[in-house]
């Protein structure tokens, strides 16, 4: 049991998982959602203590305030706080870039502690209905220190994170926004653009004849549009980085089926195999 009240703002797919995961692992859990039916939901499922739609009134008196809403309402209510909380509190966030959020949690001021955060995992289907308790299991929590950060938010996170069954990793939020940006950014521009691709080829037997190599390839073009362009829009600078290399890499593979260079193209594609295994081994050690 966690000795603290809990403030999770957002009850979407992440703060739904969140509060259903620490069901009765903290002191007090608060819910806060501007959707009635969500409100509503959270409060017959019994995840919550309390549900309020008035983010003043949720965050009042709360020990830790986590913040699972999109990137530019987690950056809004980061510049509200010290209005909302003058006495300051501990405050963490769930959201899906870092180097922003981390330089608004530094200019808080010095009565709050503040730590980044971002599990890495997911859905393709938003909202409360689609959250889980298990979400988090055996997945990694990354945590990223800023100027307000504490040793009593690293502990209390770190508790969070122990909780709901997830495994912590420190980075900073340049490392982070970097290394999501090529991890799970770039795939989700690559998924929606074979999606436009297929589509616009103006064919209807393209989908008659796709199998499980285009369905598990264009799966993340299925994830909430509204979510997405915060994302790319708040981390632009290093998934562009990312997508650069990416054409970069795509031309010289175009260039060896162009020159029909066989064993050129072999020796790519055996390579890949063997990086894709590697990949695969350190998941399964790491599982």
């Amino acid at each position: 049991m966690i000795e603290k009240s809990v403030c999770i703002v957002g009850l979407g797919l992440m703060g739904g998982s969140l509060v259903r995961a620490l069901k009765g692992q903290v002191k007090w859990l608060i819910g806060v959602d501007r959707h009635a039916s969500t409100r509503q939901l959270a409060l017959s499922d019994g995840v919550v203590d309390t549900v309020t739609d008035d983010l003043s009134s949720g965050v009042s008196g709360a020990d830790l305030i986590i913040l699972a809403t999109p990137v530019q309402t987690i950056l809004q209510i980061l510049r509200d706080l010290p209005q909302l909380r003058p006495d300051g509190c501990m405050v963490m966030d769930m959201g899906s870039t870092k180097e922003e959020i981390c330089e608004a949690m530094a200019a808080l001021p010095g009565s709050f502690a503040a730590i980044g955060g971002h599990p890495m995992c997911g859905k393709e289907t938003a909202g409360y209905h689609a959250s889980d308790a298990d979400l988090f299991r055996e997945q990694t929590f990354i945590l990223s220190r800023n100027g307000r950060t504490t040793h009593q938010i690293e502990e209390l996170s770190l508790s969070i994170i122990e909780h709901v069954g997830a495994h912590s990793m420190f980075l900073s939020a340049d490392e982070h926004d970097q290394i999501v940006a090529v991890a799970s950014h770039l795939p989700y521009v690559i998924s929606a653009t074979l999606m436009h691709r297929a589509s616009e080829m103006g064919d209807d037997r393209v989908w008659s004849v796709s199998a499980s190599g285009f369905r598990d390839t264009s799966r993340l073009a299925g994830s909430d549009p509204r979510m997405m362009l915060e994302i790319l829009l708040t981390n632009r600078k290093a998934i562009l980085s990312q997508l650069n290399q990416y054409n970069q890499e795509l031309a010289e593979v175009s260039e060896l089926l162009e020159g029909g260079n066989k064993a050129a193209l072999a020796a790519w594609l055996a390579e890949a195999q063997q990086q894709h295994s590697v990949y695969h081994r350190q998941k399964m050690d790491s599982s």
